[in-house]
């Protein structure tokens, strides 16, 4: 079928939006006709020649939409159910078997090699293959073909366009928060970079309780945004005393920080500033850049850990986020923008200089 698509053909050069052939579902698949796509900073990195995916390929892993169509082995979905996909996992290595397949043996071949799991392309132009599968779904499209496994039935009821991040960015954050550091109510916990994922990780905090909510970020947008949704304090991260800001309001340290900045200064503070016993999430990485830590700090029982698609499985904590967000504890509408797919480099411009935290792109009516 032809579909409209974003297409990278060259690193570092804007999306190209084409017309495509998107192939036909095989039997584990599902064809989903997309209502809206969030972009991710994974997005913008893969863009500029982040992970080795090969071009020309098409993006988007934020997506929500409705079945149209089933394979022959999905039994438990039917055209028309909305639904949102996430990442893509084999469930059957013992990793996927434990309850952590964000954690999967495939978990790279299935996200980010540009085929389908039986090697074929997703789509073709003319005659030249265009790669697909990004997290097993490249939704920057009408239309994607998405695995059972990665597919996730939603309520009709809610507004499907707004959806689609509960996928990765918001799952990554709230994740992180809710299934990694599982932390007590009153705790203290420090947010380093308020986009997406840190501002999900602040309202996941505030539904677990936590007490000080520190929101860290350069962007004054965001740092007003943060206190409308769980922080309590609000800190410049390019703030050259931004240690000692951190120290004034948690003068015994954090019991946990989230890093979702990649940048190594930063992590250095949100390793610093970490009470007796308190653990630091990194969430984001720069290519080729290191970060040091003091050694000495791990004899408090300290420790730093990374965190992959906020420790959770999209079938439980979509859902999970979902309630969270009908009971009025997860307000995710506040943080995004729409745009067409046409302005699909305008949004990415919008996200890098803060304008916008979530902007998300209208795909059909």
């Amino acid at each position: 079928m032809q579909v409209e698509a974003a297409v990278v053909t060259a690193f570092g050069q804007p999306f190209e939006v084409k017309r495509l052939e998107l192939a036909e579902p095989h039997p584990d698949e599902v064809l989903v006709r997309l209502v809206a796509v969030g972009i991710c900073h994974s997005d913008a990195a893969v863009q500029h020649g982040a992970f080795g995916a090969p071009l020309p390929m098409v993006l988007g892993h934020e997506g929500a939409g409705v079945v149209e169509r089933v394979g022959a082995n999905v039994t438990d979905l039917e055209p028309g159910d909305h639904v949102v996909l996430s990442y893509a996992s084999c469930g059957n290595c013992r990793r996927c078997d434990s309850g952590a397949p964000q954690y999967c043996v495939e978990f790279g071949l299935r996200n980010f090699f540009g085929w389908r799991p039986n090697g074929e392309p997703s789509f073709r132009d003319g005659d030249r293959p265009v790669h697909g599968g990004f997290f097993g779904q490249s939704s920057f499209a009408t239309h994607a073909l998405a695995m059972r496994r990665n597919t996730v039935k939603v309520p009709k009821h809610l507004p499907l366009e707004i959806l689609g991040p509960l996928g990765c960015g918001l799952q990554t954050g709230a994740g992180t928060v809710l299934n990694t550091l599982k932390p007590a109510a009153g705790s203290s916990i420090v947010v380093f970079g308020v986009g997406t994922v840190g501002m999900a990780a602040v309202m996941a905090a505030k539904a677990a309780g936590c007490d000080p909510i520190v929101a860290v970020d350069v962007h004054d947008d965001r740092l007003g945004l943060a206190p409308q949704l769980g922080a309590t304090h609000a800190v410049r991260g390019d703030d050259p005393e931004l240690l000692a800001k951190l120290q004034a309001i948690l003068p015994d340290g954090a019991e946990a920080t989230i890093d979702t900045s990649g940048r190594p200064n930063i992590i250095r503070t949100a390793t610093d500033i970490l009470a007796v016993r308190g653990t630091c999430v990194v969430l984001a990485v720069i290519p080729g850049q290191e970060a040091s830590i003091q050694p000495g700090f791990l004899l408090g029982g300290r420790s730093i850990r990374g965190v992959t698609e906020g420790d959770a499985d999209p079938q439980d904590f979509v859902p999970r986020m979902i309630e969270l967000f009908e009971a009025g504890h997860f307000p995710f509408d506040r943080l995004v923008r729409f745009y067409r797919l046409a302005e699909i480099n305008e949004a990415i411009d919008d996200m890098h200089a803060g304008r916008a935290i979530k902007p998300i792109l209208r795909l059909h009516a």
